[in-house]
Protein backbone atom coordinates (compact mmCIF):
# COMPACT_ATOMS: atom_id res chain seq x y z
CA UNK A 1 0.00 0.00 0.00
CA UNK A 2 1.62 3.43 -0.83
CA UNK A 3 2.62 5.60 1.66
CA UNK A 4 0.61 8.84 2.57
CA UNK A 5 3.35 11.07 3.52
CA UNK A 6 3.01 14.06 1.23
CA UNK A 7 6.30 15.64 -0.23
CA UNK A 8 5.42 19.67 -0.66
CA UNK A 9 4.86 20.91 -3.98
CA UNK A 10 7.17 23.15 -5.66
CA UNK A 11 5.60 26.65 -4.47
CA UNK A 12 4.78 27.36 -8.22
CA UNK A 13 2.43 24.38 -8.63
CA UNK A 14 0.33 24.83 -5.75
CA UNK A 15 -3.28 25.64 -5.93
CA UNK A 16 -6.12 26.42 -3.87
CA UNK A 17 -8.69 23.23 -4.28
CA UNK A 18 -11.92 25.08 -5.43
CA UNK A 19 -15.11 24.29 -3.31
CA UNK A 20 -17.49 21.37 -4.94
CA UNK A 21 -20.35 19.91 -3.86
CA UNK A 22 -18.79 16.05 -3.33
CA UNK A 23 -21.22 13.73 -1.29
CA UNK A 24 -20.19 11.79 1.55
CA UNK A 25 -18.77 8.67 -0.34
CA UNK A 26 -16.69 10.85 -2.51
CA UNK A 27 -15.61 13.19 0.36
CA UNK A 28 -14.29 10.56 2.31
CA UNK A 29 -12.52 9.16 -0.71
CA UNK A 30 -10.71 12.45 -1.64
CA UNK A 31 -9.69 12.56 2.22
CA UNK A 32 -8.20 9.11 1.87
CA UNK A 33 -6.30 9.45 -1.63
CA UNK A 34 -3.80 12.40 -0.18
CA UNK A 35 -0.72 11.15 -2.89
CA UNK A 36 -0.20 10.69 -6.54
CA UNK A 37 1.05 7.23 -5.13
CA UNK A 38 -2.56 6.71 -3.41
CA UNK A 39 -4.81 7.74 -6.58
CA UNK A 40 -2.73 5.14 -8.60
CA UNK A 41 -3.26 2.57 -6.34
CA UNK A 42 -7.09 3.21 -5.72
CA UNK A 43 -6.96 3.04 -9.97
CA UNK A 44 -4.95 -0.12 -10.16
CA UNK A 45 -7.41 -1.69 -7.98
CA UNK A 46 -10.75 -0.56 -10.32
CA UNK A 47 -11.61 -2.61 -13.31
CA UNK A 48 -10.60 -1.35 -16.59
CA UNK A 49 -13.89 -0.11 -18.44
CA UNK A 50 -14.26 -1.78 -21.53
CA UNK A 51 -16.99 0.12 -22.67
CA UNK A 52 -19.06 -3.56 -23.63
CA UNK A 53 -22.55 -1.18 -23.29
CA UNK A 54 -20.87 1.74 -25.62
CA UNK A 55 -18.89 3.97 -25.28
CA UNK A 56 -18.40 6.17 -22.16
CA UNK A 57 -16.82 9.15 -20.81
CA UNK A 58 -17.85 9.62 -16.75
CA UNK A 59 -15.92 11.95 -14.88
CA UNK A 60 -15.23 11.36 -11.08
CA UNK A 61 -18.78 10.98 -9.69
CA UNK A 62 -19.08 8.34 -12.63
CA UNK A 63 -15.98 6.57 -11.98
CA UNK A 64 -16.88 6.51 -8.17
CA UNK A 65 -20.17 4.97 -8.50
CA UNK A 66 -19.81 2.54 -11.47
CA UNK A 67 -16.39 1.27 -9.60
CA UNK A 68 -14.70 1.20 -12.95
CA UNK A 69 -12.47 3.75 -15.57
CA UNK A 70 -10.57 3.83 -18.70
CA UNK A 71 -7.84 6.05 -19.33
CA UNK A 72 -9.40 9.53 -19.70
CA UNK A 73 -12.03 8.68 -17.09
CA UNK A 74 -8.88 7.68 -14.62
CA UNK A 75 -7.49 11.48 -15.38
CA UNK A 76 -10.05 12.76 -14.75
CA UNK A 77 -10.79 11.20 -11.60
CA UNK A 78 -7.23 11.73 -10.44
CA UNK A 79 -7.47 15.51 -11.48
CA UNK A 80 -10.43 15.42 -8.98
CA UNK A 81 -8.87 14.09 -6.38
CA UNK A 82 -4.94 15.60 -6.22
CA UNK A 83 -6.69 19.43 -7.11
CA UNK A 84 -8.41 19.41 -3.32
CA UNK A 85 -4.95 18.61 -2.32
CA UNK A 86 -3.31 21.25 -4.16
CA UNK A 87 -2.58 19.94 -7.55
CA UNK A 88 -3.17 21.66 -10.13
CA UNK A 89 -5.47 19.88 -12.73
CA UNK A 90 -2.53 18.53 -15.26
CA UNK A 91 -3.05 16.31 -18.25
CA UNK A 92 -1.10 15.09 -20.95
CA UNK A 93 -2.44 13.79 -23.99
CA UNK A 94 -0.57 11.43 -26.70
CA UNK A 95 -1.14 11.21 -30.20
CA UNK A 96 -0.50 8.02 -31.92
CA UNK A 97 0.26 6.58 -35.21
CA UNK A 98 -2.76 4.83 -35.37
CA UNK A 99 -5.56 7.12 -33.75
CA UNK A 100 -5.12 5.05 -30.72
CA UNK A 101 -4.68 7.67 -28.07
CA UNK A 102 -3.95 8.26 -24.33
CA UNK A 103 -4.31 10.61 -21.52
CA UNK A 104 -2.74 10.94 -18.38
CA UNK A 105 -2.41 13.34 -15.18
CA UNK A 106 0.96 14.71 -15.12
CA UNK A 107 1.94 16.66 -11.82
CA UNK A 108 5.18 18.22 -10.61
CA UNK A 109 7.09 17.01 -7.56
CA UNK A 110 10.35 18.49 -5.73
CA UNK A 111 12.69 16.08 -7.79
CA UNK A 112 10.59 16.25 -11.30
CA UNK A 113 7.72 15.96 -13.51
CA UNK A 114 5.64 12.04 -12.25
CA UNK A 115 2.22 10.95 -14.07
CA UNK A 116 -0.82 8.85 -12.73
CA UNK A 117 -2.64 6.63 -15.61
CA UNK A 118 -4.64 3.81 -16.22
CA UNK A 119 -4.28 1.54 -19.40
CA UNK A 120 -4.99 -1.69 -20.95
CA UNK A 121 -1.47 -1.54 -21.40
CA UNK A 122 0.87 -2.48 -18.57
CA UNK A 123 3.57 0.28 -20.32
CA UNK A 124 1.37 3.25 -20.05
CA UNK A 125 0.73 3.49 -16.42
CA UNK A 126 2.07 6.38 -14.23
CA UNK A 127 5.64 7.51 -13.75
CA UNK A 128 7.52 8.42 -10.45
CA UNK A 129 8.12 12.30 -10.17
CA UNK A 130 11.65 12.04 -11.20
CA UNK A 131 11.68 13.63 -15.03
CA UNK A 132 13.18 16.84 -15.84
CA UNK A 133 10.40 18.29 -17.64
CA UNK A 134 6.60 16.72 -19.71
CA UNK A 135 9.10 16.10 -22.67
CA UNK A 136 11.14 13.73 -20.65
CA UNK A 137 7.90 12.47 -19.01
CA UNK A 138 6.45 12.17 -22.56
CA UNK A 139 9.30 10.50 -24.02
CA UNK A 140 9.39 7.66 -21.25
CA UNK A 141 6.21 6.29 -22.54
CA UNK A 142 7.76 5.84 -25.52
CA UNK A 143 8.76 1.94 -25.95
CA UNK A 144 5.60 1.35 -24.15
CA UNK A 145 3.44 2.58 -26.53
CA UNK A 146 4.79 0.35 -29.04
CA UNK A 147 2.48 -2.80 -30.35
CA UNK A 148 1.19 -3.82 -33.11
CA UNK A 149 0.18 -0.68 -34.39
CA UNK A 150 0.71 2.22 -31.43
CA UNK A 151 3.82 4.71 -31.79
CA UNK A 152 3.81 8.16 -30.37
CA UNK A 153 3.97 10.70 -32.55
CA UNK A 154 3.01 13.86 -30.25
CA UNK A 155 2.17 15.38 -26.98
CA UNK A 156 0.28 18.15 -25.47
CA UNK A 157 -0.11 19.48 -21.32
CA UNK A 158 -2.85 20.80 -20.97
CA UNK A 159 -5.01 22.44 -17.64
CA UNK A 160 -8.15 21.66 -17.31
CA UNK A 161 -9.47 24.66 -15.93
CA UNK A 162 -9.37 26.25 -19.84
CA UNK A 163 -12.61 24.28 -20.09
CA UNK A 164 -14.13 27.26 -17.61
CA UNK A 165 -17.72 26.61 -16.07
CA UNK A 166 -18.10 23.37 -17.97
CA UNK A 167 -18.49 20.62 -15.43
CA UNK A 168 -15.59 17.91 -16.25
CA UNK A 169 -15.40 17.83 -12.01
CA UNK A 170 -18.43 16.38 -11.11
CA UNK A 171 -20.31 16.40 -14.17
CA UNK A 172 -23.31 13.38 -14.77
CA UNK A 173 -23.51 11.61 -17.84
CA UNK A 174 -20.56 11.59 -20.48
CA UNK A 175 -18.38 14.17 -20.66
CA UNK A 176 -17.42 14.81 -24.64
CA UNK A 177 -16.41 18.10 -24.27
CA UNK A 178 -13.25 17.33 -22.86
CA UNK A 179 -12.35 14.40 -25.58
CA UNK A 180 -13.11 17.30 -28.14
CA UNK A 181 -11.10 19.66 -26.39
CA UNK A 182 -7.82 17.25 -26.31
CA UNK A 183 -8.15 16.44 -29.51
CA UNK A 184 -8.25 19.60 -30.93
CA UNK A 185 -5.59 21.15 -28.71
CA UNK A 186 -2.51 21.70 -30.46
CA UNK A 187 -0.05 19.02 -29.41
CA UNK A 188 3.88 18.61 -29.94
CA UNK A 189 5.73 16.48 -32.26
CA UNK A 190 7.66 13.88 -30.78
CA UNK A 191 10.39 12.82 -33.72
CA UNK A 192 12.06 9.13 -33.13
CA UNK A 193 13.66 6.87 -34.95
CA UNK A 194 11.97 4.36 -37.60
CA UNK A 195 15.07 1.89 -37.18
CA UNK A 196 14.27 1.97 -33.32
CA UNK A 197 10.57 1.89 -33.07
CA UNK A 198 10.57 -1.19 -35.78
CA UNK A 199 12.84 -3.28 -33.99
CA UNK A 200 10.56 -2.47 -30.29
CA UNK A 201 7.92 -3.50 -33.02
CA UNK A 202 9.55 -6.71 -33.92
CA UNK A 203 10.20 -7.71 -29.97
CA UNK A 204 7.22 -7.11 -29.30
CA UNK A 205 5.29 -9.54 -31.49
CA UNK A 206 7.69 -12.10 -30.89
CA UNK A 207 6.82 -11.85 -27.10
CA UNK A 208 2.77 -12.16 -27.71
CA UNK A 209 3.29 -15.09 -30.52
CA UNK A 210 5.52 -16.68 -28.16
CA UNK A 211 3.81 -15.98 -24.74
CA UNK A 212 0.04 -14.65 -25.72
CA UNK A 213 0.18 -11.69 -23.42
CA UNK A 214 1.42 -8.01 -23.26
CA UNK A 215 4.80 -7.50 -22.01
CA UNK A 216 6.13 -5.31 -19.23
CA UNK A 217 9.32 -6.66 -17.51
CA UNK A 218 11.76 -6.38 -20.34
CA UNK A 219 11.17 -2.76 -20.74
CA UNK A 220 13.85 -0.16 -20.15
CA UNK A 221 13.48 2.71 -17.32
CA UNK A 222 11.03 0.33 -15.23
CA UNK A 223 12.41 0.99 -11.93
CA UNK A 224 10.79 4.86 -13.12
CA UNK A 225 7.58 3.19 -13.01
CA UNK A 226 4.79 3.14 -10.62
CA UNK A 227 3.27 -0.10 -9.18
CA UNK A 228 1.59 -1.62 -11.94
CA UNK A 229 -2.26 -3.60 -11.30
CA UNK A 230 -2.09 -6.79 -10.08
CA UNK A 231 -3.64 -8.32 -13.23
CA UNK A 232 -0.22 -7.66 -15.22
CA UNK A 233 2.20 -8.17 -12.30
CA UNK A 234 0.95 -11.61 -12.38
CA UNK A 235 2.68 -12.12 -15.47
CA UNK A 236 6.61 -11.90 -16.62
Amino acid sequence: MPTSKRLPLPRADRTSPPSIPLNATERRLVARLRTPDAVQHWLNALPYNTEQGGETLRGFRGVVRTGTAHCLEATLSAAVILEQHGYPPLVLSFESIDLLDHVIFVYRGPNGWGSVARSRDPGLHGRKPVFATPRALALSYFEGYIDFTGRIKAYAVVDLRVLGSYDWRLGEGNLWKVERMLLDWPHRRIRSSDQRADRLRRRYRAFMDTHGYKPWKYYSGIERWTELPRVFRKKG
